[in-house]
């Protein structure tokens, strides 16, 4: 108890004297993003909102969770039509896919700062009934000051990589203070949940991973699958969602392998939007000609088969339906960086096979099951998962059969969102 304590007191002082950087990190970020300049004031706890009674609210810190959570909201609003929505972010993508969702009388915010004055006067404005974390989000001293103020606070979706539970027992006594104070908690695996249990959280129920529910944009997708008809002379592998110095490897096993570029093109579809510029430098610098999504009309609609070109950036956001739909293959990316991973599930129900690396540890249960289902493969590095990708988009057959193994493996996991809804009822009603 005391060496928790002592810990609480070193992670305050420490959040406190990251305070001036944390300004200067925002503005600095609104120079390439300027929803990161957006209402300030709010992550350090001042809200001008008109904060909606009883509200529930939701952090989902990023795109990623933001996305997870459409098919909860959907189904809450169906079961609760009455219901009220604070949802909170702490990045631009997020807080930007959050937006989509908002209905009459929700509200949007930034998830403060976790200092006690940042997350007391965050908690004292808006008072919302009962708060859900999603996926990893548990911040200390907002846990500890909502457990006074006795608002439960639920993490859903929970997850606890082998490498992110390591981390946590470095300082086990802190941990086990921190995961207390929460009420309740709903693990994606029985890993998860075995791991979140160590750490002294009170798992109740193992709901499985709401990204399996969520349903591809049938739009999108359906102009995907046109593009891949036309493009079936020489198919598609998309590199998706990648992350930091995996364009770069992609792009030399390109210059190692030009025969590459005559027998499938080669898109490139990068997770963070402001990157899209760097990424496209990278391909310039190295001599690749490409084409640019946003160089295209917005309305994709109207857009035929890029048939010209041999590489195409993916520069847009909330098209990886389109991009999963042409593609014959998709090599997952985070997974080639020891970054844990991208969302597969995604390109698994567009019916696009997926070659992962070795890095999947933020997946590792359903890049596992993937796996068992015969719905991708896994290599070493990007060069071996390039050659695989060719060789499998070139053998249409199999192709086949591995895009209706992920269909079938993404929808026979589906289940989460309803198990959600189920348990937030007795804070709702």
């Amino acid at each position: 108890m005391v060496e928790a304590s002592l810990m609480r007191f070193a992670y305050v002082c420490l959040m406190r004297c990251l305070m001036p950087l944390l300004w200067l990190k925002l503005l600095w970020r609104s120079r390439r993003e300027p929803v990161y300049g957006h209402a300030l004031g709010e992550r350090f706890g001042f809200y001008s909102h008109t904060a909606p009674t009883g509200a529930l609210w939701i952090h989902a810190v990023s795109l990623g969770e933001t996305r997870a959570i459409r098919p909860l909201v959907k189904a809450l609003r169906q079961r609760f039509p009455q219901l009220r929505l604070l949802l909170t972010h702490g990045t631009a993508t997020g807080r930007a896919e959050g937006e989509t969702l908002l209905g009459e009388g929700d509200v949007q915010a930034w998830l403060p700062w976790d200092t006690p004055g940042s997350v007391q006067r965050f908690l004292t404005h808006f008072r919302p009934r009962v708060g859900l974390l999603i996926d990893t989000e548990v911040w200390p001293n907002l846990v500890a000051i909502a457990q006074q103020q006795g608002l439960p606070m639920v993490l859903a979706n929970a997850r606890m990589s082998e490498r992110s539970w390591r981390k946590a027992q470095r300082f086990v006594a802190f941990s086990h203070s921190v995961y207390q104070g929460l009420q309740d908690v709903w693990a994606q695996t029985e890993d998860d949940a075995q791991r979140l249990r160590r750490l002294g959280a009170p798992v109740s129920a193992v709901m499985g991973n709401l990204k399996f529910d969520a349903v591809p944009d049938a739009a999108l997708l359906a102009v995907g699958h046109r593009w891949r008809s036309a493009l079936a002379s020489r198919p598609v592998v998309v590199l998706a969602i990648s992350r930091e110095g995996e364009e770069a490897q992609f792009i030399e096993v390109l210059q190692q392998h030009p025969e590459y570029l005559t027998q499938a093109r080669w898109w490139i579809v990068p997770r963070h939007p402001q990157r899209f510029d760097e990424v496209a430098s990278l391909m310039q610098s190295q001599g690749l000609a490409f084409e640019r999504r946003s160089q295209w009309p917005k309305d994709v609609q109207t857009v035929p088969a890029p048939v010209q070109a041999s590489v195409v950036l993916g520069d847009s956001m909330g098209e990886m339906p389109l991009y999963y739909g042409a593609a014959s293959v998709a090599l997952v990316g985070g997974s080639f960086a020891p970054l844990g991973g991208q969302n597969l599930i995604e390109a698994c129900a567009c019916a696009c096979p997926v070659v992962m690396g070795p890095h999947t540890f933020n997946f590792a249960q359903a890049a596992q099951w993937a796996l068992n289902a015969q719905a991708g493969v896994r290599c070493e590095d990007m060069a071996s998962a390039m050659r695989q990708a060719l060789a499998l988009a070139l053998d249409p057959e199999r192709q086949q059969h591995m895009a209706q193994a992920g269909q079938q493996f993404a929808r026979s996991h589906q289940g989460a969102v309803a198990h959600c809804v189920k348990a937030l009822e007795p804070f709702l009603d």
